[in-house]
């Protein structure tokens, strides 16, 4: 009965080292086959990548239908357009005015001021286009819309919720709509969106500065700037 004994201890750690080992190696085997498909659908960067396009960058202007005169404001706002398109576009700008609305009466006499107020902005008139759109409600006063191409960031469309997230919990993935806004935000906010493709050449070093920190080399000065440590700061004692 000893000797059993002996047996059945002596097997039981051999059998759990076995069962151990080949689980280990059907670990390593599922993870080296895991596809990189799974891998991509968990990163939120690939998922809802910033693209940089061309886009449209577009002014909208109400007009009401008894509107014969542009104001001052809206004027600026014109010209401040058209230095936006020279600066960020290709410095041509589409005039887009409704037809068939009620004010298309207004539209008729304020557009060639905004051809003028797009001129003061520094476009110039052969590089200022008119297009018209129909307007489906003909009792609607239809908006004037300029526009000129530029380069922008832009992540797309946010909001896809093709299934429920309960079950993404379960499995320990992502669900789609994780990550586009902070995508989206980030296209938003860059300003110049070749920073995203490549980065900027580097300013040409400070002359005077340069030659200061080389006269004191010479001279075995100091050639760091001076800095007092805590200066216009206190620590409380108590």
């Amino acid at each position: 009965m000893k000797t059993k004994k002996m047996i059945r201890i002596a097997i039981a750690p051999r059998t759990a080292l076995v069962l151990t080992g080949c689980l280990a190696v059907m670990g390593c085997q599922s993870q080296t086959q895991q596809p990189a498909a799974l891998l991509a659908s968990n990163d939120y960067q690939l998922r809802h990548p910033i693209v940089v396009t061309e886009a449209p960058e577009t002014l909208d202007l109400p007009l009401g239908r008894n509107t014969r005169r542009l104001s001052g404001p809206i004027v600026g706002t014109i010209s401040s357009f058209g230095v936006d398109s020279r600066q960020h576009g290709n410095g041509a700008v589409e005039i887009l005015v409704p037809s068939g609305g009620a004010n298309e009466a207004a539209v008729h006499a304020v557009t060639p001021q905004i051809r003028k107020a797009l001129q003061q902005g520094g476009v110039s008139r052969s590089r200022i286009s008119t297009r018209t759109y129909a307007v489906q409600d003909a009792s609607a006063d239809a908006p004037i819309r300029l526009s000129y191409p530029k380069m922008k960031a832009t992540a797309g469309e946010c909001g896809a919720w093709p299934q429920n997230i309960g079950g993404h919990f379960n499995r320990n993935e992502d669900y789609e709509n994780y990550g586009c806004a902070t995508q989206a935000n980030l296209a938003a906010m860059v300003v110049n969106p070749s920073d995203l493709l490549t980065p900027r050449a580097s300013t040409p070093a400070d002359q005077g500065r340069r030659a200061v920190v080389l006269e004191n080399y010479r001279k075995g000065d100091v050639t760091a700037s001076d800095y007092n440590e805590g200066v216009g700061a206190e620590i409380a004692e108590d």
